[in-house]
């Protein structure tokens, strides 16, 4: 039994610095001159009279004002036992309220949760951090739970008790540094912060780390919400997703900014809506002829100029453009279309704004304390410290989390290098090497590991993607074999490569063929993704079409040449939106993409171009059935630079399955050229980018080319064609 209140115990909580409100406030035994005896103990600073009420037989007990700033006391000597109970409550403004007392109720997280939690394995920790709504013991009401280990006070705040961090104090469970409420009567939309007090007395407000769903910015509130009611009709697509061989199968990806896509300017030129951009964009995507959607980041973010990389609601949809259910809806009408989604997802870094992460019990918690090693220098952002359990525990059971509650197929890993390097920034000075005296973050790599052995165990054929713009060695090797264990890797290499080469004047390309030719020096060392991403239509870079050298009809022919040795070169692919219609203004999040080009001939041309290769890609699995298996390239000729035209055969899941690239990239015309073949028979042409439906000069070859018995290119046979300026012919193999 505990002793009578004592006059200390009052002041720290009317002055909110108490980390267990749950020991004082509430229903408690005593002791009152040697005689058993229940108190009941509420803080209401608006309160002039409350009176308890026992549920069960509705005795009422009314609490006498101990301390003028709301402190009220009540003891009771005719039950014996804790019992259910109601607070009624007048204001000071004669206003009445009756509430279930938060601090009735026992604790909702356990022991095992915080062991786990503190060992960084709680891979659902989600569903006990946050505001979950919920029944306690007949009572509907919000249980929330936040860790913050440093902080001297965190408490609950809202619209329903005045933004008052005194009224809704946590308890902090066993010194663990992990916070818990339940808080009667609170209910789904309800807006919640969290106000924090620190040892040295500072307070401020934090969001939550676990929201998820938030207000519009530049508001910060959470809502509590129920993500679980949302009733998924996908069943089948999830079901197909378990034979998916992501090494076997096309995957061809369509990068969008879901608020850059299109806007309604017609309505303020404000954003679609995650159900109107279900019923544009999922049409459009599935049309023009793709396998998957991949989302620039959809958790939510302050500042839109950040794109969505610089996250402060890991676990939200952004607000910008509807509630979490409508994004599931999104997500659902997606796997309906037959489309895979895939978010691009930020464990390197987040944002310095006062409400997120950053210093959020008034110390590093989530980053690293030095700023050698916590402040990111070219972003100017903090670091999350991959050498704690916590942080590991919040970033992979986020992971999860997109993947299992939002049936997500895949992540695109933001800016792995700078997670792997201790010194990576343009803007670095120094740095504090690891153990070793190297540059390596060992923590990093373990995280990175433990998150994709964690994800693709529970989870097999879930698409995790990395974006490494460096030669760190088995990034998609399985941990086990000491790689990071990622299932693919943006070839960033080979995009600035053939960016740089498709932007120099054809007469001049001659002593570039490096640059088209290196990539297959290193193409079987990674599982890689060919991307021409958001990243190379901005800030200064131009557009896909603005970057090709010429007037309108070259820049045209170089940007489906291009597209063309795209496809052909193995690998997986990704365009950003814009590229399929060739926008010539650079990229921005502040407008839609400028769909008035397809007014123009040339803008339609080449959309019906990438929309008719896409579906030539799905249609030929020498495309991407051996896209990691050297059997399926071959190089016929790349040694000719003086001609500027290289040639390749893709073999598909069968001998016969096969295809010949031939690319001129000048603007030459070359009748009767030669090419090796290794197979004898027939050839047809299947697709010429040279097409006059495509805007080209009608260069094609629309008779079946028997091959020769005539060695060339180290080939035993070899044909003839004629080949259009900067154009590519992709001939068929024919063995009847």
């Amino acid at each position: 039994m505990n002793l009578p209140l004592s006059l200390f115990d009052v002041n720290l909580i009317i002055e909110a610095r108490h980390m267990d409100p749950h020991s004082i406030l509430g229903l408690h035994e005593i002791v009152v001159a040697d005689k058993p005896a229940l108190a009941i103990r509420v803080f209401v600073p608006d309160a002039k009279y409350i009176t308890c009420i026992c549920v069960s037989d509705n005795t009422r007990y009314t609490l006498e004002r101990i301390h003028t700033s709301g402190f009220f006391e009540g003891l009771i000597f005719d039950k014996k036992n804790w019992f259910k109970y109601m607070l009624e409550i007048e204001g000071h403004d004669g206003s009445n309220w009756s509430i279930y007392d938060a601090y009735s109720f026992k604790p909702i997280i356990s022991e095992f949760d915080i062991y786990l939690f503190n060992r960084g394995t709680h891979y659902e920790i989600y569903n006990k951090l946050g505001a979950h709504i919920q029944e306690i013991d007949g009572v509907w009401g919000a249980a929330i739970g936040v860790w913050a280990p440093n902080a001297s006070r965190v408490s609950v705040i809202g619209d329903f008790n005045k933004w008052d961090g005194r009224r809704y104090p946590m308890r902090n469970l066993n010194h663990s540094g992990v916070w818990e409420i339940f808080i009667p009567g609170l209910a789904e939309l309800d807006k919640y912060k969290f106000e924090i007090r620190t040892p040295d007395g500072r307070t401020f407000e934090k969001s939550d780390p676990y929201g998820s769903f938030f207000e519009l910015r530049p508001s910060a509130a959470a809502h509590i919400y129920d993500i679980d009611k949302y009733e998924w009709k996908d069943s089948k697509w999830l079901e197909s997703r378990k034979d998916f061989d992501p090494f076997r199968s096309p995957v061809n990806i369509y990068e969008v900014h879901l608020g850059g896509w299109k806007r309604e300017e017609n309505d303020y030129n404000r954003f679609l809506s995650y159900v109107e951009l279900a019923n544009e964009l999922i049409p459009y995507v599935k049309e023009m002829g793709y396998t998957h959607i991949e989302l620039m980041p959809v958790m939510e973010y302050p500042f839109d100029g950040s794109w969505g990389y610089q996250i402060t609601g890991y676990f939200a949809p952004t607000s910008r453009y509807g509630s979490p259910a409508e994004f599931m809806y999104f997500v659902d009408k997606c796997h309906e279309a037959g489309l895979g989604v895939i978010l691009d997802w930020v464990p390197a870094h987040f944002p310095k704004d006062m409400n997120g992460l950053g210093r959020f019990d008034g110390t590093a918690l989530y980053e690293h304390e030095h700023p050698l090693q916590g402040d990111h220098p070219d972003w100017g952002t903090y670091i999350f410290n991959y050498g704690r359990n916590e942080v590991r525990n919040f970033l992979i059971a986020n992971a999860l989390y997109w993947v299992e509650k939002y049936h997500i197929d895949g992540l695109r890993v933001d800016a792995v290098a700078s997670m792997l390097y201790l010194d990576y920034g343009a803007n670095r000075q120094t740095y504090i090497p690891n153990k070793y005296g190297g540059r390596e973050d060992y923590d990093a790599v373990e995280f990175i590991k433990h998150m994709n052995s964690v994800i693709l165990k529970r989870n097999p054929n879930i698409l995790m993607i990395a974006e490494e713009s460096t030669a760190w060695p088995g990034v998609t090797l399985p941990p086990e074999g000491g790689g990071l264990g990622f299932v693919y890797k943006w070839n960033l290499g080979w995009m600035n490569d053939f960016l740089e080469y498709m932007s120099q004047d054809p007469l001049n390309r001659k002593y570039f063929n490096n640059n088209i030719t290196f990539s297959m020096m290193y193409n079987y060392s990674e599982n890689y993704i060919l991307p021409f991403s958001h990243d190379e239509v901005v800030h200064g870079k131009k557009s896909l079409i603005n970057k090709m050298p010429g007037d309108i009809w070259q820049k045209c022919a170089n940007l489906r040449l291009a597209y063309a040795f795209m496809f052909g070169h193995p690998g997986k692919k990704l365009l950003f939106m814009g590229g399929e219609f060739a926008q010539f203004r650079e990229w921005t999040e502040a407008e839609s993409l400028e769909w008035f080009m397809l007014n123009y001939d040339h803008h339609i041309q080449i959309k019906d171009f990438v929309r008719d290769l896409n579906h030539f890609y799905l249609e030929n699995n020498s495309l991407w059935y051996n896209d990691f298996d050297y059997m399926g390239f071959e190089w016929i000729n790349c040694e000719r630079p003086d001609l500027s035209i290289i040639s390749f055969i893709r073999r598909g899941s069968t001998d016969g399955e096969l295809l010949i690239f031939i690319l001129n990239f000048t603007p030459v015309v070359r009748h009767n050229f030669k090419v090796g073949v290794t197979h004898k028979g027939s050839y047809k042409e299947v697709l010429n980018t040279d097409d006059l439906k495509y805007g080209g000069s009608g260069v094609l070859n629309t008779n079946i080319i028997k091959s020769e018995p005539v060695p060339y290119d180290n080939k035993k046979h070899s044909i003839e064609l004629s080949l259009p300026p900067l154009g590519a012919v992709i001939m068929k193999f024919d063995n009847d």
